[in-house]
């Protein structure tokens, strides 16, 4: 088992992608032909950009390549929007010089009567052409290879089958709605992956990282599909740090081998052993760290006391209720600086309401002490609007022009021909793209909303609406150059002495991974800027998940008022509320989900013997 970590999935996706482009050279030279095992959804997007470069820009041929997909949604036409022909297509094979006539993708059209026939040709077609040399694979959070669902056996074969309601839920994101995701499709048999000579499993992000660790780490079982890869002969892991995160090897080091006893590895063990043992951090004795595989930092350390000490005053020193630095106060104990003050502040939302969601406690203690808070939208979120809070406010402006003298003939015309849209009695682009923009301008109105009352300054507020989100479909563009500028242009012109950024990287429609990647490369771009030097960037989390204590390097506590306060201000996003078009696994409203992590956080604290309080919202630092 070959097991490699990355810094992201961009630089896992290159490395495998220059494997390929290996590979098919070598059979070239050979004259061979290359066959391929292709995976789609969103962990192997980034191999498929990086293999059409090599084509485009270094002359990869594909002439010489034979794929065979995994899966594809049974009932579904090859030309809708989540079919996976079409994702192929648009990904990797419009873009290459591949022969379509060596291009296998599951027809997910098959008459029910012919599907088992047809899977049979499907397998026998592989071993004709002489088994697969190199199969990509993504991982479900069922623990899914292809679409081959817990329960499926090491020996199955291609076949017709019924999809896991969590695997359904995971794709509603493609759909608009779980309901509209296909209950069955045609996979690939574990047989034939077991078969294949070399096997690439990738998972990227923080949402993959509790079944990566049981497919790698837990026992065999049909319970988890990819954990029959564990006897694969051939098999390379590729994950970014989230997704390994739940590993022995990353998670508790001091559990598999010798470890670096810095700070920050001592302050995760030791919060690590307090939840084990269920005890304070100035409560746990010699024999706590003895019995649970710590005597390495006890030999190294002296004594439990000695070590208590140490991280407890660790953990105190993260806890400030000045987010922005206690202005003309000692601040060798505390996060953040005291000078200068007041500081210009940057917060990016990657959609319009992660400010408030994630971090919205701390914005309002920024603005309440003086800071100059600046918040930048850097995308527009148009397409989670339902369809009826749309057309309220369609209604509304029609309305009120009429009310005042207004024939409001080209707002009636386009409420009519959305209605012709979305009954499927037209196909207009520029109609899609104005109902679009009328979407949009709700989301930025409620954004404004919640600034004004979190009294940020109108002019401190800032629509990015960057172009790799604007296609109008849940595909979105790969980020570009232009995205990264628009970013740099932005912070060039604030120049921040505080920037604040999603480190949400759980969100499952990935936008705030792509936003990030934005905001690291522009920072990149100015690292050289004077103002620079003096900058802190502080990642935040809380829509999807929240940092683990022992990560955390800032924590603000946020009292019953100010948490009754950043409610109020989740709730100016009314189209948000009581439901929202994308809401993942997680069925609860975002203020809910924000509440529940904000307590928790602070119940970690107060279980670790600090200071109890209702609730905190938790901070690391970014090091650019």
């Amino acid at each position: 088992m070959k097991l490699n970590i990355y810094e992201n999935a961009m630089e896992g996706a290159i490395v495998i992608a220059r494997r390929i482009a290996s590979l098919i050279k070598q059979k070239q030279k050979e004259d061979k032909m290359a066959i391929l095992g292709l995976a789609t959804g969103s962990s192997p997007i980034e191999v498929y950009n990086e293999l059409v470069r090599l084509h485009k820009e270094e002359g990869l041929s594909f002439k010489n390549v034979v794929s065979f997909n995994l899966d594809e949604y049974y009932q579904l036409k090859p030309e809708a929007l989540q079919s996976y022909h079409k994702f192929m297509d648009d990904y990797l094979f419009n873009h290459i010089d591949i022969d379509r006539a060596n291009v296998f993708v599951p027809d997910g059209l098959v008459p029910v009567k012919e599907v088992e026939a047809y899977c049979k040709e499907y397998d026998h077609l592989i071993e004709e052409k002489g088994g697969i040399d190199l199969q990509l694979l993504g991982i479900g959070r069922t623990g899914h290879i292809g679409f081959n669902e817990p329960g499926s056996t090491i020996d199955s074969a291609t076949r017709l089958v019924t999809l896991d309601k969590i695997t359904r839920m995971d794709a509603a994101k493609d759909f608009y709605s779980q309901y509209r995701v296909p209950k069955q499709a045609i996979t690939m048999g574990i047989n034939a992956i077991m078969h294949a000579k070399e096997v690439y499993l990738m998972a990227w992000g923080i949402g993959k990282a509790e079944i990566v660790q049981k497919a790698l780490e837990g026992s065999i079982s049909q319970l988890v599909p990819a954990s029959f890869l564990q006897r694969h002969p051939n098999i390379n892991y590729a994950l970014d740090a989230a997704a390994a995160s739940e590993l022995a090897s990353v998670k508790t080091p001091w559990l598999v081998g010798p470890v670096k006893w810095d700070k920050k590895q001592m302050k995760k063990a030791v919060v690590w052993l307090c939840h084990k043992v269920n005890k304070p951090v100035l409560k746990l004795t010699n024999e706590d760290y003895a019995e649970n595989g710590m005597n390495e930092l006890l030999t190294e350390q002296g004594s439990a006391y000695d070590i208590n000490i140490n991280v407890f005053n660790q953990l105190q020193h993260t806890i400030t209720g000045w987010p922005g630095g206690k202005p003309s106060s000692d601040d060798s104990q505390r996060p953040e600086r005291n000078s200068p003050y007041p500081k210009r502040v940057l917060i990016f939302s990657p959609h319009p309401d992660d400010d408030v969601i994630s971090m919205g406690g701390t914005l309002l203690r920024l603005v309440d002490q003086g800071h100059d808070v600046h918040v930048a939208y850097q995308v527009s979120g148009n397409l989670a609007v339902f369809d009826d809070y749309a057309f309220s406010y369609l209604d509304l402006s029609i309305d009120l022009n009429n009310k005042f003298g207004d024939t409001s003939e080209n707002l009636a015309e386009l409420k009519s021909n959305i209605l012709k849209l979305m009954d499927g009695e037209l196909i207009d682009e520029k109609i899609v793209a104005q109902y679009r923009i009328l979407k949009g301008l709700i989301r930025r109105n409620e954004a404004k909303t919640a600034c004004r009352y979190c009294r940020v300054k109108d002019e401190n507020v800032h629509f990015m609406d960057l172009p790799f989100y604007e296609t109008g479909t849940i595909k979105k563009k790969t980020l570009g150059e232009k995205d990264i500028q628009l970013t740099a242009d932005l912070i060039n012109r604030i120049k921040p002495h505080q920037l604040f950024v999603a480190g949400d990287l759980s969100d499952p429609h990935g936008t705030h991974r792509v936003c990030f990647e934005a905001v690291k490369k522009a920072l990149k771009k100015l690292k050289k800027e004077s103002w620079s030097k003096d900058c802190r960037v502080w990642m935040y989390r809380g829509a999807w998940q929240e940092w683990e204590t022992g990560e955390i390097e800032m924590a603000v506590p946020i009292s019953p008022e100010e948490l009754l306060r950043k409610r109020k201000a989740i709730f100016k996003h009314q189209s948000q509320k009581d439901g929202v078009l994308f809401p993942g696994d997680d069925s609860r409203e975002f203020w809910q989900r924000a509440e529940d992590r904000n307590r928790t956080t602070a119940k970690a604290y107060d279980k670790l013997g600090m200071a109890e309080y209702e609730a905190m919202e938790a901070f690391v630092e970014y090091k650019f």
